[in-house]
């Protein structure tokens, strides 16, 4: 219990996320029963006294406190809740009708234009700007009920009618974003968070702080869309580790987020060997500020070649999988992807190995190790073979062809070439689009 308690990020991971996400983790931290079940309750009774779901908030109560009475003060709330939904109703009654409309669902479908949008609805059916201010208010109310299908289905409308510099649009995405995740649309999910992105990678702030702290919260709310989405290994890959914005977030505000990343990549057999490099220099830059066992795990296999420790890291990680709400469905493919990176490793560093050495590495019997072994050597398509009487792998020489040396040693040069080019530019006083860009975000 004490481990578990010691691994868990939800507090950390909760600063960055909407209060309604955080609900899911603490639902699943009192399943796994990681902490004490009246401070779960006491934990989702203080969320949830901010929000307008009061029947949940009740039954909380109610669990919390079996013995006592039903709360006055959240039959009142109740109430009140009622009253103002009502009222909102009957003030989004029209414009529902107007949205409900045929032809407004056609020219809302085909329309590039938001303005061009609005004035049609303005000319045909009296639409008024105050009446777009009522369907955000209705949306908000409907998202704090915990009615997420309403509030993406309002929200919608809003984005699309609003202009980009208007103080609610940016708001509305990511109200939208909320909504999607919360009823698992991961498909539609996915395209919010890029439009998010797409925003924030286009605004410039007045500072380069805001533009930080936007980004620290898009990566957090991403992890719920990256390890439910059927490419998601792959884009969280493409975002965290290639996105130098994104990863100076994660290095400056959120190291903790590469616990994530290092799972995606270990569970990325298509990619894993050609991002694994990178990701390791990552981990040993960042090793100083954070670490747990899964981080430590590729510390000890590609750092320190120190296999004994990357088992005893291996065993850690699966405590850390079962109870980390992100990653427990990761947890059998982690564990059978760590296990052939260290016989991978292993093998690369060795001519010889003994096969029981091997079984008692990966925790299996030498009949199954073996069968394992020629299995994986068939598809990693190593330079090996199996001999069967002394019950040794032979490893063959591996050398690395001289166009795989140009490949590694020339990866990086176009990326260091503009760099290079954008400072000498800088140092010879050029006014560039670059140099405006980072001159708005100061």
């Amino acid at each position: 219990m004490e481990n578990m308690e010691q691994f868990d990020l939800t507090g950390t991971l909760s600063q960055y996320l909407d209060r309604h996400l955080v609900f899911p983790l603490l639902e699943f931290l009192s399943v796994k029963e990681v902490y004490d079940e009246n401070d779960m309750l006491h934990g989702k009774l203080n969320l949830l006294s901010n929000t307008n779901m009061v029947d949940f908030a009740m039954d909380v109560h109610k669990n919390l406190y079996p013995d006592q009475k039903e709360s006055a003060t959240l039959r009142d709330k109740r109430q009140e809740v009622v009253t103002k939904l009502k009222t909102l109703q009957a003030e989004t009654d029209v414009i529902t009708k107007i949205f409900d409309d045929p032809e407004v669902q056609r020219q809302i479908q085909s329309s590039r234009d938001g303005r061009q949008l609005f004035d049609f609805l303005s000319k045909e059916h009296g639409f008024k700007q105050s009446m777009l201010d009522t369907l955000y208010k209705y949306a908000k109310f409907q998202y704090e009920c915990g009615n997420y299908s309403g509030t993406a289905e309002y929200l919608y409308f809003v984005r699309v009618l609003l202009p980009p510099s208007d103080d609610h649009y940016m708001q509305a995405c990511w109200g939208k974003l909320a909504s999607e995740i919360l009823m698992q649309s991961w498909d539609v999910a996915l395209e919010d968070l890029n439009k998010v992105r797409e925003i924030i990678d286009a605004d410039s702030y007045p500072n380069a702080l805001m533009g930080l702290q936007q980004r620290t919260w898009l990566i957090h709310w991403s992890l719920f869309v990256f390890f439910n989405h059927a490419k998601g290994r792959d884009l969280i890959i493409d975002l965290f580790l290639y996105q130098p914005l994104y990863l100076n977030a994660i290095q400056t505000m959120c190291p903790h987020i590469l616990r994530y990343l290092t799972t995606a990549v270990i569970t990325n057999k298509g990619r894993r060997q050609k991002v694994l490099k990178d990701l390791v220099k990552v981990i040993q830059s960042e090793s100083y500020t954070y670490k747990d066992p899964i981080t430590e795990f590729v510390m000890c296999l590609y750092v320190n070649f120190d296999f004994d420790k990357a088992q005893q890291k291996l065993r850690e990680c699966e405590v850390v999988l079962m109870n980390d709400f992100f990653l427990v469905a990761c947890l059998e493919d982690f564990i059978e992807n760590a296990r052939l990176l260290i016989f991978e490793t292993f093998c690369r560093i060795h001519e010889c190995i003994s096969i029981t050495m091997l079984a008692e590495k990966l925790n299996m019997n030498p009949d199954d190790a073996e069968r394992w072994i020629v299995n994986l050597i068939r598809n990693a398509r190593l330079d090996a073979k199996i001999d069967s009487k002394l019950g040794h792998v032979v490893m063959g020489t591996q050398a690395v062809s001289p166009y795989q040396q140009v490949i590694e040693k020339t990866k990086n040069l176009a990326f260091r070439s503009q760099v290079l080019a954008l400072t000498i530019d800088k140092k010879l006083g050029g006014h560039n689009k670059q140099d405006n860009q980072w001159g708005g975000q100061e």
